[in-house]
């Protein structure tokens, strides 16, 4: 009889530790449902950026005591709202971000992408949330501080980000010395800064930003100018492929207008770390 009615309560335990599990994960399903987790490198003001503290809006990156301001994640923070769910900023080096989003680490790519037919090939993107033109960044005292065409960079060290199309449009510049393509735009500022290259490719607001923060930089908006795509100057949310998310995104965007636009990247910039 023990033994029975000890088969009986080892069975009504393990039935009991079950459910538990099942609770359990169920409640870290819905808890994780309810997050809205994106990536960015947190290093491309003032589209994104990493600061110390949570001031002007910015959102704490996960597995940090750090936190991320920027466009990006005002345009994160709305498509959230509008989800109904938490904004979590997973900062995320730039090569990381596709491989992250096709993997599940994130559930979106906000992070100044274009939506380029490379790039679509392996994710979807949203409609465009900004759209830019490409300009240069050089010092104001240097030899290249006048230029004002494509050919006036005959012979001048040029650089870009890696694997963004910056880097091809180098090659439209006849007699050019191209360097190596960086990792970032804060190693560019310094390598510029030191005189290791005389101009690198950008979009506008980065170049506007490195200008604010460093009155020895000046931006070059060229008369001619470099052939683009549409697709290679507008900036979109990445997201899996078929996702559903991107209907709902899409009509979040469609609720800001160009001025908003406008309006919450002056105010990135205005916004931006000094040491951005």
């Amino acid at each position: 009889m023990k033994k029975r009615l000890s088969v009986l309560v080892s069975l009504a335990l393990t039935a009991m530790l079950a459910l538990t599990g099942c609770a359990s994960a169920n409640n870290e399903k819905t808890e994780e449902s309810n997050l809205f987790r994106v990536g960015m490198e947190a290093g491309y003001p003032p589209f994104n950026w990493t600061q110390g503290d949570d001031s002007n809006g910015a959102v704490a990156i996960e597995g940090s005591s750090e936190y991320a301001g920027g466009y990006d994640v005002e345009i994160a923070k709305r498509i959230a709202e509008g989800l109904g769910k938490e904004l979590v900023i997973v900062k995320t080096e730039w090569d990381g971000l596709v491989p992250a989003l096709t993997s599940g680490k994130i559930d979106a790519i906000i992070a100044g992408m274009s939506p380029t037919a490379e790039r679509k090939k392996s994710i979807d993107f949203s409609d465009n949330y900004y759209n830019s033109q490409l300009v240069l960044v050089v010092k104001n005292n240097g030899p290249y501080a006048n230029a004002k065409t494509l050919a006036d960079f005959k012979g001048a060290k040029v650089t870009a980000q890696l694997n963004t199309f910056h880097y091809s449009v180098i090659d439209q510049i006849e007699g050019v010395n191209k360097q190596e393509a960086m990792d970032n735009f804060p190693a560019m500022r310094v390598a510029l800064e030191s005189g290791v290259i005389d101009a690198y490719v950008s979009e506008r607001p980065e170049a506007v930003s490195a200008q604010a923060a460093n009155s020895n930089f000046k931006i070059i908006e060229l008369t001619d100018g470099f052939e683009t795509n549409p697709e290679d100057t507008a900036i979109a949310v990445g997201l899996k492929k078929n996702s559903e998310l991107t209907e709902k995104i899409n009509e979040i965007l469609a609720g800001i207008s160009a001025e908003e636009q406008t309006e919450i990247m002056d105010n990135a910039i205005k916004n931006q770390p000094a040491a951005q």
